[in-house]
C-alpha cells in the first residue's frame, strides 16, 4: 500500500524537477569551442615554476583530455595512463589554498587560463539559480560524501567542463558543457573515446 510520505515524496521531486526545468530558461546555453582558439590559448603552469605554454602543446603528440573545473575525472587518470592519453587540469585562476585542495584530488598538471577561452566562447556562470536545480544538491552531496570541496568565490561560480581532444588534425573528439554544478560527463562515453584515440595512434 502507497504510504502518505511516499506520495509526498513523489510530489516534491516533481516539483522540484520542475522549477529546475524552469531555470533552464534563464540560463545562459553553451556554445562549441573553437579549435584555433583553444590551441592558441596561453597557459600558465601553477606551483614553483611558472611557465607558459600554448595550449596546443598538451594535445598535439599524444591527444589529452582536459578538464575544466571537474575534479571528480581524477578518478580515471589511472585508466587515462593505461591508454597512454594525458589527463590535464584547467582553472582561470590560482586561490592557492583552493588550488592546494584541488591538488589532493589530482596529482597530474594543473594549468591556468587567465583568458578563459576554456570556458567559453560564451562563460556560463550560475548565481542564486543553482538553490532552486535538485540537481546541484545531489551534486553537492555526492561530492561531499566523496570529500571533494569546491569553493563558492570567484571561479567557483563559474561552469566547466571537458575536452578530449586528439593528437595533430583529430580535433575536438568529444565536448561537455556543464549544465550546473557537478554535473558529470559520460565517463563511459569519454573512456570510449580515449580507446579509439589510442587505437588510431597504435596504427
Amino acid at each position: 500500500m502507497v504510504t502518505v510520505t511516499a506520495v509526498l515524496k513523489t510530489v516534491s521531486l516533481l516539483v522540484a524537477e520542475f522549477i529546475s526545468n524552469i531555470t533552464d530558461w534563464f540560463q545562459t546555453k553553451p556554445a562549441w569551442a573553437n579549435l584555433e582558439v583553444l590551441e592558441a590559448t596561453e597557459l600558465k603552469t601553477t606551483g614553483g615554476v611558472h611557465e607558459r605554454h600554448k595550449a596546443k602543446t598538451l594535445w598535439e603528440k599524444t591527444g589529452a583530455v582536459i578538464m575544466v573545473e571537474a575534479a571528480e575525472l581524477s578518478s580515471l587518470q589511472s585508466q587515462l595512463q593505461d591508454l597512454e592519453v594525458p589527463l590535464f587540469a584547467v582553472v582561470k585562476e590560482n586561490l592557492g589554498k583552493e588550488l592546494d585542495c584541488f591538488k589532493k584530488y589530482f596529482s597530474g598538471k594543473v594549468y591556468v587560463d587567465h583568458k578563459r577561452n576554456f570556458y567559453g566562447p560564451r562563460e556560463r556562470w550560475m548565481f542564486l539559480s543553482m538553490v532552486l536545480r535538485i540537481g546541484v544538491w545531489r551534486n553537492l552531496w555526492r561530492a561531499y560524501r566523496k570529500n571533494f570541496r569546491g569553493n563558492f568565490r570567484g571561479e567557483g561560480f563559474v561552469l566547466g567542463g571537458v575536452f578530449v581532444i586528439g593528437p595533430g588534425d583529430q580535433g575536438i573528439l568529444l565536448e561537455h558543457r556543464e549544465k550546473e554544478f557537478g554535473d558529470k560527463v559520460n565517463m563511459l562515453a569519454l573512456l570510449r573515446t580515449a580507446r579509439k584515440m589510442h587505437e588510431d595512434k597504435a596504427r
